[in-house]
Order: structure tokens, then sequence, then C-alpha cells
């Protein structure tokens, strides 16, 4: 737009500058096709023009060297415009390896039953909690050990019923989050102990997950699941923050909880008890009230929302649904690398917001050197705006010209590397590039166009 904005002026100036001559009664001459053309060359956005293409290649090789593959540029632009990050909990913001830590029996039932139901519910779960029940069951209680036999009826886990277990020997043996597990109790006619809701609680209170295990109707108890928190995540959180990015918890467990591990790690949100429609519901809100979003997720159940927000971060070792409807895949499964990612896309538009406020300020001294020389012939009077005290036109011409082809060579290297990253506000960031790119893009042509024009003098 700039460029054809250019370009009609500079055509418009020729029948402007004859009619000056010819019927205004200036004295001057026309002004001549090549002082048009070098008037067009030099005034255009020539430099951002060049370095877009740099600034944008050089964001995707950053990318590539943390191993993140992205499916358009679109998504690199769009992860430095981020206002708010969905993050899973486990392996983003805790370390992941979520295992069994005690149990908690219900009145009337022995621990050593509550391990054992436990035990048999998790031998066929291949998560880590389910291997760490196993695995607590078999260090309290190592003569409980069993297989599972081949008429055992397995219940896999799913998002919807959040339960889990076996039907063996007769029982009906369930665990999972305490809601769906009162859900099921209930449905079965049975009587949830108001007692254990106290006791769920406490364990939630303390950043913990708690699961409850049934056999039937019959609430036999609940477990302990621990998780750590990241030590530098809460540091990493502030750096976003003061960027004026917010973020976003995501977790299945129940609000208690979340709200627990929300404040040790110091996000600014949570959704708790998560489904898959509940984040696609989020990420539309979020969208609604014009933020740019951004998640991660690696499963089918995560498809959904991973399209609908604006960036989509896959693990390379998640489905085949989630990688498709994502716009970046991690090859190193590492879910915290969205927030370096957002970190390069910041730095992209930091890098071309400096030179292009450079490349402005560039534009706006070249006129200085430019104007007065296109027109002294037409106007003489204008020679006062000779400020450079340019030794004649035609020099001024050429070391405008020369000075133009020079620069985008010495800017390339700038925009490949990037400015450096900083974690400030856009108001800090705007104003730190007005006045070191600004006043440096107004000073250097002055400087050095003025040197040229020595040198051709000299020669």
């Amino acid at each position: 737009v700039l460029t054809l904005v250019f370009l009609v002026v500079t055509v418009t100036l020729f029948p402007f500058s004859w009619y000056s001559v010819h019927y205004a009664g200036h004295s001057g001459s026309v002004i001549s096709l090549t002082v048009l053309v070098a008037l067009l060359v030099c005034l255009i956005p020539t430099t951002i023009g060049a370095l877009l293409p740099a600034i944008g290649i050089a964001g995707i090789v950053r990318l590539l060297r943390s191993n993140v593959v992205a499916t358009s540029g679109r998504a690199i632009e769009a992860a430095g415009d981020v206002d708010i990050l969905l993050l899973d909990k486990t392996g983003t913001i805790t370390y992941g390896n979520r295992s069994a830590a005690a149990f908690y029996p219900a009145l009337a039932v022995t621990q050593e039953i509550l391990a054992q139901a436990a035990r048999r519910a998790s031998l066929a779960d291949d998560t880590p909690e389910g291997k760490s029940i196993v695995t607590l069951a078999d260090k309290h209680y190592p003569q409980s050990r069993e297989t599972l036999p081949p008429e055992a009826q397995l219940i896999p886990f799913s998002a919807e019923t959040r339960m889990s277990g076996v039907d063996w020997d007769g029982q009906q043996l369930r665990k999972g989050s305490p809601d769906a597990m009162k859900v099921w109790v209930q449905s079965l006619g049975g009587t949830w102990p108001s007692e254990l809701d106290a006791e769920v609680q406490e364990i939630a209170g303390g950043g913990a997950t708690p699961l409850v295990v049934c056999s039937g109707a019959a609430v036999l108890g609940a477990i302990e699941l621990r998780d750590i928190v990241k030590a530098d995540i809460k540091s990493r959180f502030a750096e976003l923050r003061a960027m004026g990015i917010r973020t976003v918890m995501v977790t299945g467990d129940n609000p208690l909880t979340a709200a627990a591990i929300a404040a040790e790690a110091g996000v600014d949100d949570y959704l708790a008890e998560a489904k898959p429609e509940t984040k696609l519901a989020r990420i539309r809100e979020y969208q609604n009230e014009g933020y740019m979003v951004a998640m991660t997720g690696d499963g089918t159940n995560d498809s959904p929302a991973l399209a609908q927000a604006d960036v989509g971060l896959c693990m390379a070792s998640g489905t085949q649904a989630a990688r498709e409807a994502s716009n970046m895949v991690d090859m190193d499964s590492n879910p915290t690398k969205l927030l370096e990612i957002v970190q390069i896309g910041k730095q992209l538009l930091m890098t071309r917001g400096a030179l292009t406020t450079f490349s402005v300020a560039n534009d706006v001294a070249k006129y200085f050197a430019i104007i007065p020389a296109a027109f002294v012939s037409t106007y003489p009077q204008l020679s006062a705006l000779n400020i450079m005290d340019l030794s004649s036109p035609t020099h001024a011409i050429m070391a405008a010209v020369i000075f133009n082809a020079l620069i985008i060579p010495f800017l390339i290297p700038l925009a490949l590397k990037g400015i450096k990253f900083r974690a400030d506000s856009a108001q800090h960031i705007l104003r730190r590039n007005v006045w070191i790119y600004g006043l440096g893009g107004i000073i250097a042509p002055f400087i050095f166009i003025k040197l040229i024009d020595l040198l051709l003098t000299v020669l």
C-alpha cells in the first residue's frame, strides 16, 4: 500500500512541475525523469520490504532449533500476539509423575481391604498413577499380590465417566474422582459416607489429588495421589505476566486441588475438572472477548480445543488427530516448550517493530536529501531545506540512492539474529523502539549521506 502511494505521488510530480514552469511563471526547469526514479527508489519503503522476509525466516529457524515444526508462518506471528496460555497441569506445571502416597479407608473398612481393592482396580491401568497404586499396595501388603484372571472384565477410564476399574470375582471395583464415584454409588442405591467428604477436602486442600475406591455401592475409602510443582515454573509465569500474558492451568482435578496447585505454581487462573467440551467453550469465550489463545495437548479429546486455539501445540507423541488439529508440533514432546514458543514469537514481533520504526525514520531523514535536490530546479527557494549542506543536487540524489542500497545488507544480520528479548509490556517496548530505533533511524542517514556526499566530491 505504501509503495502504491509513493508511486502515485511520484507520477503526479512531473505534471505538477511542468505546470509550475510553463503556466505558473516559475523560472526553474521541469523535474527530470532521472530525479523522479531516484525519488521513487529512495522514498518507497524498500528497507522494511527487504527485511520482513528475513525476519520471518529467522522466526522459523529459531523454532526449528528448538525442535518445533510450525505448519504455517501465521502460527509464529500468532504466538507473539498471544494474550492467554492454557497449560496442562501434568507434565507442564508439575513433573507429571503423580503417584499414590497413602490409603484412607472409610469407617468399618480396614486399610488392607482398601489397598487390595485399589490394587485390583488398577492392575489393568497402564498410567503412572495406576502403576503407583499397585506399587504402594504391594509395599504395604505383599501377601495380597495376585494377577489379573482371564475372566476379569476391564472398565477403561474415559473423560466422560472419570472412573475406571474391573469386574472381578463378583465385585464391581471402581476408582475415580470423588464426584463421579458419588454419582456411581447413588445410582446403585448406596449411601455416601459424609465423613469421606472431609477426608477428600483435606487431601485436595494439601495440593494432592483424591481418588475414591468403591466395590459396587459400598464406599471403601480414598487414595491420595501427589505430584510436585516444578521449581522454576513460578518465575517463568511471572515473566509472562510482565509481558501481559495470562496463564490458565487446565486439569481434571477437583476445584480444591486445582486451586491449591494454581496458588503454588503462580498461575493467574485455572480450569478444574476439565472435559473436552469445557476446554473448547473456555477458549471460545476468551476469543469472543478479543484475546489470542494458545494451548497444548496431545490426546484425541484435545483436538477440538487445539483446532480452535490461535496457537495449538501438539506433542510428537500425541495422537494423529491432535497433530492434525494443531499448527505446531513439538518433536521433543515437552509441554513447557509452549513458553519458549511464545518468547520466540514475541522476539519476532519486537524485531519487526524495531526495524519498521528504523525504516520509517530513515525515510523521514532521506526527505531532507531528496526533496530539496529534486525540486531545486523548479523552486530554487527550496535550497533552504538542504540542512545537510550537500554539495549539489546530483550528489544529493546519488548519496541517498547509495545509502539506500547499503543500509539493507547492514540490517539483514540484525533481522536474522533478532533484537534481544525482554519480558516487558507493549508500552515499554514501543517507547524503547521509538527512542533507540526511531531516533537512530533519523540520525544515521544524516551522518552517512553526508559522508557519501563528501566521498563523491573527492572522487
